[in-house]
Parts: structure tokens; sequence; C-alpha cells
């Protein structure tokens, strides 16, 4: 009986959590489809919004900015993330410990100072801001999450792997890529969706260096300051929900069907 309270108990706090992060963009979703100016003010079902949407030269071309920078980034990242996180597992003792470390302060350092520290550091170097800095900066806020998903692969693979490439006559460089690197593929690939939602959903880091360039949340930034609460961001913020939602269905459903793979291969 104890272990049934214990068990109903655990699911309810689980169930308000989730209620609490999911109901109100399930509002903001359900609010989209009518062209009400006032959010909880049903006027009847429309596409309205939508279409606005998907006319807006603005906020296409911010749109577009958010994607390229994501994806430029993300990508950038992935290389990076994936290097680092080699490296640093093959680390002994102490330098692995601080070379972890070092690599996770940007993640758990403050974003507001990280996004002062890269404005003051390009400033230093008189690096315009614009592109270059964007993708510089959010690759670098982006590369320790790629760290954290591609070090558990690391850690599954059988370590005399790398040795075994050698002695069948491999270079190093073609051992790591055509033997260790095809086995960390999934954790890559959760690193690259992952520092591409991170990117997409950046706002103080690019705020501090965009120069002229306006990417998605600093364009709702904008536009909630000079002209109040559009109705068509209720439309913006669902596409780029359930865009983001779709991706990490997908990754989840490619990975999961990988490993099985793996497993009845083996």
């Amino acid at each position: 009986m104890k272990k049934q309270v214990k068990s109903a108990l655990m699911w309810t706090v689980v169930g308000v959590m989730l209620a609490f992060m999911y109901v109100p963009i399930l509002i903001l979703i359900i609010y989209s489809f009518t062209d009400a100016k006032a959010l909880g003010v049903w006027g009847g079902f429309s596409f309205a919004l939508y279409a606005d949407l998907f006319t807006n030269s603005s906020i296409l071309g911010a749109f577009k900015n958010s994607l390229i920078l994501a994806f430029a980034s993300a990508a950038l990242a992935t290389v990076l993330g994936t290097s680092a996180a080699v490296g640093i597992y093959y680390l002994r003792k102490w330098k692995k410990t601080t070379a972890s470390f070092i690599a996770n302060i940007t993640m758990e350092n403050a974003e507001i100072v990280t996004g002062v520290t890269f404005m003051m550091f390009f400033l230093a170097l008189r690096l315009p801001y614009g592109w270059t800095t964007l993708i510089i900066a959010h690759t670098m806020i982006t590369v320790p999450y790629v760290i954290l998903s591609v070090t558990p692969k690391l850690a599954q693979l059988n370590p005399n792997l790398y040795e075994a490439g050698l002695d069948l006559g491999a270079s190093p460089v073609k051992s790591m890529l055509c033997v260790v690197v095809p086995q960390l593929v999934p954790g890559m690939l959760s690193g690259f969706v992952m520092a591409f939602a991170l990117s997409l959903d950046d706002f103080i880091v690019s705020k501090f260096v965009n120069g002229s360039v306006e990417t998605i949340p600093v364009y709702l930034y904008n536009a909630l300051a000079k002209r109040g609460a559009d109705p068509t961001l209720r439309a913006l913020s669902s596409v780029l929900f359930v865009a983001v939602l779709a991706v990490l269905i997908v990754l989840n459903v490619v990975t999961e069907k990988r490993r099985k793979a793996q497993f009845t291969a083996k």
C-alpha cells in the first residue's frame, strides 16, 4: 500500500511539473488559431495569424537569419565538440578533470556574463559585430553540450578500438575517422540537435554581439518593446515549438532504431 501511495505521489508531482511547463505553451498554440488581439479572448477559429506570419518580410528575414546561424554554429560546435570530447576522454587523471572543468565553464556560467565577455572580447579585437561574432559566440556556448552528448558514447566503446585500427595498418587520423568517429554518430547527432535548438533560442548572447543581424529572439524582444504583444508572435512561437519538437522526435526515433539495429547485430 505504501508503495502504491509513493508511486501515485511521484506521478502527481511529475504531472504538476509537466503541466506548469507545457500548459502555457498549449494555450499559446490554441490562441494562435484566432485573430483576437488579446490572449484569452477567442474571436473565432482562423488562420489569419499564420497568413500574416508567412507574409511578414521582417519575421521571415529574422527566421532565415536564425536558421543560418543555428545550422552554421551547430555544425562547427559538433566538429569542435567531438574533437574535444575525444581529446579529453584519452587524457589521464588530473588533466582530464581540468580539461572537463574548463570545457564546461561557458555552460555553467551566467549567460549575461558570457554575453558581456564576448562583447568586450570582440571589441578588443576590433571585430565588427555581425555574422562572424554571432557564429563564434554561438559555437562557443554550444560546444560543451556536444561534449556532454559525445562523451557517453566514447565510454561505451571498446577501449582497444583505436589501437585495433592502427594494428590493421591505418594511420592515426584514418583510424580515428574511419573506426572511432562512426561509432560516435548518435552522440554527434544528439549534440548537433541540442546545439541547434540552443542557438535558435538564444537571446542574451545574441543581443550583445548581433550588430545589425536580427534573429528571431532579438526580433521578438524588439517587437514587444516597440509594439507590445503582436498577435502574430503567437503563431511564430507555435511554429518554432512544433518545429523543434518534430526534430527531437525524429532524432529519438532514428537513434532508437540505430540502437536496436546494433543490438540485433550483436
